[in-house]
Protein backbone atom coordinates (compact mmCIF):
# COMPACT_ATOMS: atom_id res chain seq x y z
CA UNK A 1 0.00 0.00 0.00
CA UNK A 2 1.10 3.52 -0.97
CA UNK A 3 0.32 6.17 1.84
CA UNK A 4 0.26 9.91 1.25
CA UNK A 5 0.58 12.51 4.64
CA UNK A 6 -0.25 15.70 3.94
CA UNK A 7 1.07 17.66 6.37
CA UNK A 8 4.93 19.34 7.81
CA UNK A 9 5.09 18.99 11.55
CA UNK A 10 5.40 17.06 14.34
CA UNK A 11 1.98 15.36 14.45
CA UNK A 12 2.64 14.16 10.76
CA UNK A 13 6.08 13.46 11.88
CA UNK A 14 4.64 11.42 14.72
CA UNK A 15 1.95 9.38 12.38
CA UNK A 16 4.44 8.58 9.93
CA UNK A 17 6.30 7.19 11.97
CA UNK A 18 3.18 5.00 13.43
CA UNK A 19 2.42 4.28 9.40
CA UNK A 20 5.89 3.09 8.99
CA UNK A 21 5.33 -0.16 11.57
CA UNK A 22 2.39 -1.57 9.40
CA UNK A 23 3.75 -4.45 7.36
CA UNK A 24 0.11 -3.28 4.94
CA UNK A 25 2.81 -0.02 4.14
CA UNK A 26 5.28 -0.48 1.20
CA UNK A 27 5.63 3.21 0.36
CA UNK A 28 5.17 6.55 2.25
CA UNK A 29 4.79 10.15 0.78
CA UNK A 30 4.54 13.53 2.52
CA UNK A 31 3.43 16.58 1.66
CA UNK A 32 5.84 19.20 2.05
CA UNK A 33 7.25 17.06 5.32
CA UNK A 34 10.28 18.06 6.87
CA UNK A 35 13.83 16.83 7.50
CA UNK A 36 12.42 13.95 9.74
CA UNK A 37 10.02 12.82 8.21
CA UNK A 38 12.45 12.50 4.64
CA UNK A 39 14.03 10.05 6.62
CA UNK A 40 10.57 7.48 6.72
CA UNK A 41 8.76 9.14 3.96
CA UNK A 42 10.08 11.03 0.35
CA UNK A 43 8.54 14.25 0.86
CA UNK A 44 7.40 16.78 -2.04
CA UNK A 45 7.21 20.72 -1.70
CA UNK A 46 3.57 20.67 -2.72
CA UNK A 47 2.15 23.04 0.17
CA UNK A 48 -0.77 21.39 2.40
CA UNK A 49 -3.20 23.84 1.40
CA UNK A 50 -2.73 23.06 -2.40
CA UNK A 51 -5.17 20.77 -3.27
CA UNK A 52 -5.55 20.44 -6.98
CA UNK A 53 -1.26 19.53 -6.69
CA UNK A 54 -2.12 17.17 -4.08
CA UNK A 55 -5.01 15.42 -5.71
CA UNK A 56 -2.86 15.24 -9.23
CA UNK A 57 0.32 14.07 -7.02
CA UNK A 58 -2.13 11.30 -5.56
CA UNK A 59 -3.11 9.85 -8.85
CA UNK A 60 0.13 9.91 -10.74
CA UNK A 61 1.52 7.79 -7.95
CA UNK A 62 -1.21 5.80 -7.33
CA UNK A 63 -1.55 6.61 -3.81
CA UNK A 64 -3.84 4.03 -2.12
CA UNK A 65 -4.68 5.75 0.88
CA UNK A 66 -3.95 10.03 1.70
CA UNK A 67 -4.36 10.80 5.72
CA UNK A 68 -4.81 14.62 6.44
CA UNK A 69 -3.01 16.23 9.58
CA UNK A 70 -3.82 19.59 9.25
CA UNK A 71 -6.76 21.81 9.84
CA UNK A 72 -6.47 23.97 7.05
CA UNK A 73 -6.73 22.01 3.61
CA UNK A 74 -9.60 19.96 5.86
CA UNK A 75 -11.70 22.85 6.00
CA UNK A 76 -10.98 23.53 2.23
CA UNK A 77 -12.68 20.31 1.06
CA UNK A 78 -9.52 18.07 0.21
CA UNK A 79 -11.34 14.74 1.07
CA UNK A 80 -14.26 15.75 -0.77
CA UNK A 81 -12.35 16.79 -3.68
CA UNK A 82 -10.17 13.28 -3.28
CA UNK A 83 -13.40 11.14 -2.36
CA UNK A 84 -14.85 12.64 -5.89
CA UNK A 85 -12.09 11.27 -7.53
CA UNK A 86 -12.58 8.06 -6.64
CA UNK A 87 -9.42 8.33 -3.98
CA UNK A 88 -9.17 6.71 -0.61
CA UNK A 89 -8.89 9.39 2.02
CA UNK A 90 -8.51 10.04 5.72
CA UNK A 91 -10.36 13.02 7.51
CA UNK A 92 -13.88 14.79 7.87
CA UNK A 93 -15.72 16.32 4.73
CA UNK A 94 -15.46 20.06 4.33
CA UNK A 95 -19.37 20.18 5.87
CA UNK A 96 -17.81 18.49 9.06
CA UNK A 97 -14.73 20.47 9.41
CA UNK A 98 -16.30 23.54 9.68
CA UNK A 99 -16.63 21.95 13.53
CA UNK A 100 -13.37 23.32 13.71
CA UNK A 101 -13.15 26.09 11.04
CA UNK A 102 -16.00 28.11 12.32
CA UNK A 103 -16.17 28.45 16.24
CA UNK A 104 -19.29 30.19 15.81
CA UNK A 105 -21.35 26.94 14.08
CA UNK A 106 -19.43 24.92 16.74
CA UNK A 107 -20.87 26.86 19.98
CA UNK A 108 -24.22 26.80 18.11
CA UNK A 109 -24.20 23.13 17.46
CA UNK A 110 -23.79 22.50 21.35
CA UNK A 111 -26.35 24.75 22.12
CA UNK A 112 -28.77 23.38 19.98
CA UNK A 113 -28.14 19.58 20.89
CA UNK A 114 -27.51 20.51 24.53
CA UNK A 115 -23.52 19.49 24.82
CA UNK A 116 -22.01 21.13 27.77
CA UNK A 117 -20.02 24.10 27.05
CA UNK A 118 -19.44 27.99 28.27
CA UNK A 119 -22.09 31.07 27.51
CA UNK A 120 -21.33 32.95 24.59
CA UNK A 121 -22.09 35.76 22.41
CA UNK A 122 -21.02 36.07 18.71
CA UNK A 123 -20.10 39.83 17.08
CA UNK A 124 -19.02 40.89 13.66
CA UNK A 125 -18.99 44.36 15.10
CA UNK A 126 -15.97 45.36 17.20
CA UNK A 127 -18.51 48.48 19.16
CA UNK A 128 -21.02 45.73 19.84
CA UNK A 129 -17.94 43.20 20.86
CA UNK A 130 -16.59 45.64 23.89
CA UNK A 131 -19.97 46.30 24.87
CA UNK A 132 -21.13 43.22 26.09
CA UNK A 133 -17.33 42.40 27.41
CA UNK A 134 -17.91 45.66 29.40
CA UNK A 135 -22.00 44.20 30.13
CA UNK A 136 -20.27 40.77 31.41
CA UNK A 137 -17.00 41.57 33.07
CA UNK A 138 -14.09 39.81 33.79
CA UNK A 139 -12.51 37.02 33.90
CA UNK A 140 -13.43 36.35 30.04
CA UNK A 141 -12.38 35.14 26.89
CA UNK A 142 -11.99 36.49 23.24
CA UNK A 143 -12.00 33.86 20.41
CA UNK A 144 -11.32 34.77 16.79
CA UNK A 145 -14.11 32.58 15.02
CA UNK A 146 -11.85 31.03 11.92
CA UNK A 147 -8.91 28.89 11.85
CA UNK A 148 -5.70 30.75 13.87
CA UNK A 149 -3.09 27.60 14.39
CA UNK A 150 -4.26 27.48 18.17
CA UNK A 151 -3.28 31.63 18.79
CA UNK A 152 -6.36 32.89 18.01
CA UNK A 153 -7.59 32.83 21.82
CA UNK A 154 -7.01 35.59 24.35
CA UNK A 155 -8.16 34.84 28.35
CA UNK A 156 -8.61 38.10 29.48
CA UNK A 157 -8.08 38.92 33.07
CA UNK A 158 -9.31 42.37 32.68
CA UNK A 159 -11.78 44.17 30.55
CA UNK A 160 -9.00 46.14 29.86
CA UNK A 161 -7.28 43.09 28.36
CA UNK A 162 -10.46 41.58 26.30
CA UNK A 163 -10.68 45.04 24.56
CA UNK A 164 -6.92 44.97 23.94
CA UNK A 165 -7.58 41.39 22.32
CA UNK A 166 -10.60 42.82 20.06
CA UNK A 167 -8.77 45.22 18.33
CA UNK A 168 -5.75 42.82 17.83
CA UNK A 169 -8.48 40.38 16.57
CA UNK A 170 -10.80 42.77 15.26
CA UNK A 171 -9.22 45.94 14.70
CA UNK A 172 -5.41 44.66 13.63
CA UNK A 173 -7.00 41.49 11.76
CA UNK A 174 -3.89 39.88 13.48
CA UNK A 175 -4.86 36.46 12.50
CA UNK A 176 -6.54 37.82 9.42
CA UNK A 177 -10.24 37.05 8.13
CA UNK A 178 -10.58 34.55 10.87
CA UNK A 179 -10.85 37.62 13.11
CA UNK A 180 -13.79 39.21 10.79
CA UNK A 181 -15.98 37.62 13.72
CA UNK A 182 -15.35 36.70 17.64
CA UNK A 183 -17.02 34.04 19.76
CA UNK A 184 -16.84 36.06 23.36
CA UNK A 185 -17.05 33.38 25.89
CA UNK A 186 -17.48 33.32 29.97
CA UNK A 187 -13.83 32.13 31.37
CA UNK A 188 -14.21 28.34 32.40
CA UNK A 189 -11.92 27.31 35.58
CA UNK A 190 -10.39 24.35 36.07
CA UNK A 191 -7.83 22.10 34.81
CA UNK A 192 -7.80 21.68 30.80
CA UNK A 193 -7.53 18.09 28.89
CA UNK A 194 -7.24 17.17 25.46
CA UNK A 195 -10.14 14.10 24.51
CA UNK A 196 -9.60 12.40 21.03
CA UNK A 197 -11.66 9.86 19.77
CA UNK A 198 -11.72 7.79 16.27
CA UNK A 199 -15.42 8.30 14.71
CA UNK A 200 -17.09 6.00 11.37
CA UNK A 201 -20.01 8.39 11.61
CA UNK A 202 -21.62 5.96 13.56
CA UNK A 203 -19.29 4.35 15.91
CA UNK A 204 -17.31 6.34 18.84
CA UNK A 205 -13.94 5.10 20.68
CA UNK A 206 -12.01 7.37 22.89
CA UNK A 207 -7.95 7.19 22.30
CA UNK A 208 -6.03 7.41 25.35
CA UNK A 209 -6.45 10.59 27.60
CA UNK A 210 -3.53 13.33 27.07
CA UNK A 211 -2.93 16.92 28.57
CA UNK A 212 -1.39 19.86 26.55
CA UNK A 213 0.58 22.42 27.77
CA UNK A 214 -0.47 25.66 25.87
CA UNK A 215 1.39 28.46 27.28
CA UNK A 216 4.67 29.11 25.93
CA UNK A 217 6.37 29.78 29.22
CA UNK A 218 6.71 27.48 33.16
CA UNK A 219 3.62 26.66 35.28
CA UNK A 220 1.36 28.31 32.59
CA UNK A 221 2.68 31.76 31.87
CA UNK A 222 2.48 33.76 29.16
CA UNK A 223 0.72 33.78 25.60
CA UNK A 224 -0.85 30.53 24.23
CA UNK A 225 0.89 28.16 21.56
CA UNK A 226 0.21 25.47 19.08
CA UNK A 227 0.90 23.41 22.39
CA UNK A 228 4.39 23.34 24.14
CA UNK A 229 4.28 19.64 24.98
CA UNK A 230 1.84 16.84 26.22
CA UNK A 231 1.41 13.52 28.10
CA UNK A 232 -0.67 10.45 27.90
CA UNK A 233 -2.80 9.24 29.91
CA UNK A 234 -4.15 12.61 31.64
CA UNK A 235 -4.79 11.48 35.46
CA UNK A 236 -7.53 13.90 35.86
CA UNK A 237 -9.39 11.68 33.04
CA UNK A 238 -10.42 8.64 35.10
CA UNK A 239 -12.27 5.58 33.38
CA UNK A 240 -15.62 7.04 35.19
CA UNK A 241 -15.20 10.60 33.77
CA UNK A 242 -14.39 9.04 30.61
CA UNK A 243 -17.54 7.29 30.56
CA UNK A 244 -19.14 10.63 31.32
CA UNK A 245 -17.75 12.44 28.46
CA UNK A 246 -18.22 10.07 26.20
CA UNK A 247 -21.73 9.67 26.72
CA UNK A 248 -22.58 13.24 27.19
CA UNK A 249 -20.28 14.83 24.88
CA UNK A 250 -18.22 12.50 22.37
CA UNK A 251 -21.11 10.43 21.28
CA UNK A 252 -24.04 13.15 21.06
CA UNK A 253 -21.64 15.52 18.98
CA UNK A 254 -21.03 12.74 16.46
CA UNK A 255 -24.87 12.36 16.40
CA UNK A 256 -25.86 15.45 15.72
CA UNK A 257 -23.24 16.22 13.36
CA UNK A 258 -24.94 13.52 11.45
CA UNK A 259 -28.69 14.71 11.82
CA UNK A 260 -27.44 18.03 10.62
CA UNK A 261 -26.17 16.38 7.61
CA UNK A 262 -22.10 16.31 8.72
CA UNK A 263 -21.38 12.89 8.77
CA UNK A 264 -18.12 13.07 10.95
CA UNK A 265 -15.50 10.05 9.76
CA UNK A 266 -11.97 10.67 11.11
CA UNK A 267 -10.98 12.28 14.42
CA UNK A 268 -12.39 14.57 17.06
CA UNK A 269 -10.84 16.03 19.20
CA UNK A 270 -12.59 18.16 22.37
CA UNK A 271 -10.71 20.56 24.69
CA UNK A 272 -12.05 20.00 27.76
CA UNK A 273 -12.19 22.02 30.86
CA UNK A 274 -12.96 19.78 33.62
CA UNK A 275 -14.03 21.04 37.32
CA UNK A 276 -15.13 18.83 40.45
CA UNK A 277 -15.44 15.60 37.63
CA UNK A 278 -17.52 17.64 35.43
CA UNK A 279 -16.35 18.83 31.82
CA UNK A 280 -17.43 21.09 29.57
CA UNK A 281 -16.44 21.91 26.03
CA UNK A 282 -13.66 24.89 25.41
CA UNK A 283 -13.41 23.66 21.72
CA UNK A 284 -13.89 21.07 18.99
CA UNK A 285 -10.97 20.22 16.36
CA UNK A 286 -11.31 17.98 13.43
CA UNK A 287 -8.07 16.36 13.64
CA UNK A 288 -5.37 15.11 15.77
CA UNK A 289 -4.29 17.06 18.19
CA UNK A 290 -0.67 18.70 17.83
CA UNK A 291 1.81 17.67 20.06
CA UNK A 292 -0.84 15.17 21.41
CA UNK A 293 -0.31 12.93 18.70
CA UNK A 294 3.07 12.31 19.84
CA UNK A 295 2.70 10.84 22.91
CA UNK A 296 -1.00 9.13 21.77
CA UNK A 297 1.16 7.03 18.72
CA UNK A 298 4.08 6.08 21.63
CA UNK A 299 1.27 4.62 23.08
CA UNK A 300 -0.80 3.22 20.48
CA UNK A 301 -0.11 -0.73 20.11
CA UNK A 302 -2.63 -1.51 17.34
CA UNK A 303 -1.80 -0.82 13.81
CA UNK A 304 -3.20 1.93 12.79
CA UNK A 305 -3.69 1.83 9.04
CA UNK A 306 -6.02 -1.07 10.25
CA UNK A 307 -7.85 2.02 12.45
CA UNK A 308 -7.99 3.75 9.15
CA UNK A 309 -9.26 1.32 6.82
CA UNK A 310 -12.17 0.34 9.90
CA UNK A 311 -13.30 3.82 9.98
CA UNK A 312 -13.07 4.40 5.81
CA UNK A 313 -15.40 0.81 5.53
CA UNK A 314 -17.87 1.83 8.58
CA UNK A 315 -16.92 -0.73 10.36
CA UNK A 316 -15.12 0.26 13.63
CA UNK A 317 -16.82 -0.92 15.99
CA UNK A 318 -15.51 -4.36 15.09
CA UNK A 319 -11.84 -3.16 15.60
CA UNK A 320 -10.50 -3.47 19.47
CA UNK A 321 -7.59 -1.01 19.71
CA UNK A 322 -5.43 -1.36 22.48
CA UNK A 323 -3.06 0.81 23.82
CA UNK A 324 0.44 0.15 26.18
CA UNK A 325 0.11 0.64 29.63
CA UNK A 326 3.47 3.10 29.92
CA UNK A 327 3.10 6.78 29.80
CA UNK A 328 4.58 9.34 27.37
CA UNK A 329 5.68 12.96 27.37
CA UNK A 330 6.40 15.17 24.79
CA UNK A 331 8.56 18.31 25.33
CA UNK A 332 8.49 20.99 22.83
CA UNK A 333 11.50 22.86 21.80
CA UNK A 334 11.01 25.79 20.03
CA UNK A 335 12.61 28.71 18.90
CA UNK A 336 13.63 32.04 20.45
CA UNK A 337 10.70 34.37 20.23
CA UNK A 338 7.91 31.74 19.73
CA UNK A 339 4.67 32.19 19.57
CA UNK A 340 6.18 35.90 18.59
CA UNK A 341 8.40 37.02 15.28
CA UNK A 342 11.66 34.15 15.28
CA UNK A 343 14.32 33.65 13.28
CA UNK A 344 14.87 30.73 10.96
CA UNK A 345 17.78 28.62 9.74
CA UNK A 346 20.00 27.46 13.33
CA UNK A 347 21.54 24.49 13.00
CA UNK A 348 20.27 21.79 14.80
CA UNK A 349 22.85 19.57 17.09
CA UNK A 350 22.71 16.11 18.99
CA UNK A 351 19.46 14.62 16.53
CA UNK A 352 21.78 11.31 16.92
CA UNK A 353 22.72 11.07 20.44
CA UNK A 354 18.98 12.24 21.72
CA UNK A 355 17.91 8.97 19.34
CA UNK A 356 20.30 6.95 21.30
CA UNK A 357 18.57 8.09 24.73
CA UNK A 358 16.51 4.40 25.73
CA UNK A 359 12.45 5.15 25.30
CA UNK A 360 13.10 8.03 23.47
CA UNK A 361 11.32 9.27 19.87
CA UNK A 362 12.14 12.52 18.41
CA UNK A 363 9.42 13.90 16.77
CA UNK A 364 10.60 17.14 13.42
CA UNK A 365 8.12 19.61 13.51
CA UNK A 366 9.90 22.75 11.75
CA UNK A 367 12.80 21.31 10.79
CA UNK A 368 14.22 21.41 6.83
CA UNK A 369 17.80 20.67 5.11
CA UNK A 370 20.49 23.80 4.70
CA UNK A 371 23.76 22.77 3.24
CA UNK A 372 23.82 19.02 4.06
CA UNK A 373 22.51 20.10 7.63
CA UNK A 374 19.29 19.68 9.63
CA UNK A 375 18.35 23.68 10.59
CA UNK A 376 15.11 25.28 12.54
CA UNK A 377 12.65 26.27 9.70
CA UNK A 378 9.50 26.58 12.34
CA UNK A 379 8.33 28.01 15.84
CA UNK A 380 7.55 24.79 17.39
CA UNK A 381 11.08 22.49 16.31
CA UNK A 382 11.06 19.63 17.38
CA UNK A 383 8.83 17.15 20.16
CA UNK A 384 11.11 14.82 22.17
CA UNK A 385 9.20 12.05 23.34
CA UNK A 386 9.77 9.98 26.20
CA UNK A 387 8.14 6.85 27.01
CA UNK A 388 8.31 5.46 30.94
CA UNK A 389 6.44 2.76 32.69
CA UNK A 390 5.02 5.65 34.89
CA UNK A 391 4.87 9.99 33.95
CA UNK A 392 7.91 10.26 36.19
CA UNK A 393 9.85 8.02 34.35
CA UNK A 394 8.61 9.42 30.80
CA UNK A 395 9.36 12.59 32.49
CA UNK A 396 13.43 11.95 32.76
CA UNK A 397 13.27 10.23 29.41
CA UNK A 398 11.83 12.96 27.49
CA UNK A 399 14.12 15.68 29.64
CA UNK A 400 17.03 13.32 28.79
CA UNK A 401 16.75 12.92 24.91
CA UNK A 402 15.97 17.37 25.54
CA UNK A 403 19.67 17.83 26.98
CA UNK A 404 21.52 15.90 23.75
CA UNK A 405 19.89 18.85 21.78
CA UNK A 406 21.06 22.06 21.00
CA UNK A 407 20.43 25.30 18.71
CA UNK A 408 20.66 29.07 19.06
CA UNK A 409 17.85 30.31 20.41
CA UNK A 410 15.99 26.71 21.81
CA UNK A 411 13.70 27.54 24.34
CA UNK A 412 11.22 24.77 26.29
CA UNK A 413 9.37 24.25 28.98
CA UNK A 414 10.91 22.43 32.09
CA UNK A 415 7.47 21.43 33.60
CA UNK A 416 5.89 19.38 31.14
CA UNK A 417 3.99 16.43 32.92
CA UNK A 418 4.05 18.24 36.36
CA UNK A 419 0.47 18.20 36.83
CA UNK A 420 0.10 14.62 36.20
CA UNK A 421 2.99 14.30 38.81
CA UNK A 422 1.05 16.15 41.35
CA UNK A 423 -2.03 14.15 40.96
CA UNK A 424 -0.08 11.40 42.25
CA UNK A 425 0.44 8.92 38.86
Amino acid sequence: MKVLVVGGGGREHALIWKIAQSPKVTKIYAAPGNAGIAQLAECTPLKSDDIPGLLAFAKSKAIDLTLVGPEGPLSLGIVDEFTKAGLRVFGPSGKAAEIEASKQFSKDLMKKYHIPTAEYGVFTERAAAEAYVREKGAPIVVKADGLAAGKGVVVAETVEEAVKALDLIMGKKAFGAAGDRVVIEECLRGEEASFMAFSDGKTVVPMASSQDHKRVFDADKGPNTGGMGAYSPAPIVTKKLERKVMETIMVPTVRAMEKEGRLFKGVLYAGLMINDNEARVLEFNARFGDPETQPIMARLETDLIDIIEAILAGSLSKIDIKWKPDSAVCVVMASGGYPGNYEKGKVICGLENAAGVGSVSVFHAGTAFKDGKIVTDGGRVLGVTGLGPVVAAAIDNAYKGVREISFEGAHFRRDIGARALETGN
